[in-house]
């Protein structure tokens, strides 16, 4: 990761600039996150974990928001937590997203938005193979977890969980999306790639939530029932995405 600003030189010496970029990293790779979660996975006091995020705050690399809820409320304040900014996901990758965007911009407009999910879920469907025999391979109650790995390997920062509350099912969270910017504009990505979960589990899925959007995390809910024929057509998708997000690449 190439630090968002400048340090000075005592601050690189005493090695701020690399720890800094270990917060930073963790919070990519797990998401929103406090800072007792912090202290613990990066191996610092929360004393010190704050002073990094002050700093990483100050520079525009992360913000603070609070927790977002899933499921039933718990009683009491929702703990803050702090998120990447769009300024600190550009500096973990170096992405052609312009390029990207004119390129669905002048598909869309030389051909029509059917040419645009066409596109969407041809891009989906050369990854296919690869996807679904990780999946296959999997017990049926692991395959959420399956893809998870394999979306992790391909650069998604993905973890599987059990869905909170009365949830009867998983949530599949993608905490790293490198077309995020361009699934702002072009939210047949995300789109095209819950079909594709769909068509991989062989169950009916709902996006609650996309980096798209500017939510912290792109998440799925997988319900936990029995295995249905898959059908994209019927893929259930949530209501942002509906109006206005995400995709693996």
């Amino acid at each position: 990761m190439k630090y968002v600003g400048e340090a000075p030189q005592e601050e690189l010496a005493t090695g701020e600039r690399p720890t800094r970029n270990r917060v930073a990293r963790s919070i990519l790779d797990h998401g929103p996150s406090t800072v007792a979660d912090l202290a613990k996975r990066v191996g610092l006091t929360q004393a010190a974990v704050r002073r990094h995020l002050d700093a990483l705050v100050s520079d525009d690399v992360v913000e603070a928001r609070e927790q977002r809820v899933y499921g039933a409320r718990t009683r009491g304040r929702p703990a803050k937590v702090f998120a990447l900014t769009d300024c600190g996901r550009d500096a973990f990758d170096q992405s052609y997203d312009k390029l990207a965007a004119d390129a669905l911009r002048w598909i869309a407009d030389t051909a029509g938005d059917e040419a645009l999910v066409a596109f969407a879920r041809a891009r989906m469907a050369a990854q296919s193979e690869k996807y679904r025999a990780v999946i296959e391979a999997a017990d049926p109650e692991a395959r959420t977890e399956a893809l998870a790995r394999a979306l992790s390997a391909d650069g998604y920062a993905a973890t599987a969980r059990s869905a909170p509350g009365r949830q009867q099912g998983e949530q599949l969270c993608q905490h790293h999306c490198p077309v995020a910017h361009v699934a702002e504009q072009f939210p047949q990505l995300c789109e095209a790639e819950t079909e594709f979960f769909s068509s991989l589990l062989g169950t009916h899925v709902q996006r609650l939530a996309t980096l798209a959007h500017g939510d912290g995390v792109c998440t799925t809910f997988v319900p936990r029932s029995s295995p249905t024929a898959p059908q994209a057509s019927q893929t259930t998708h949530s209501a942002s995405a509906s109006t206005a997000g995400r995709n693996p690449a």
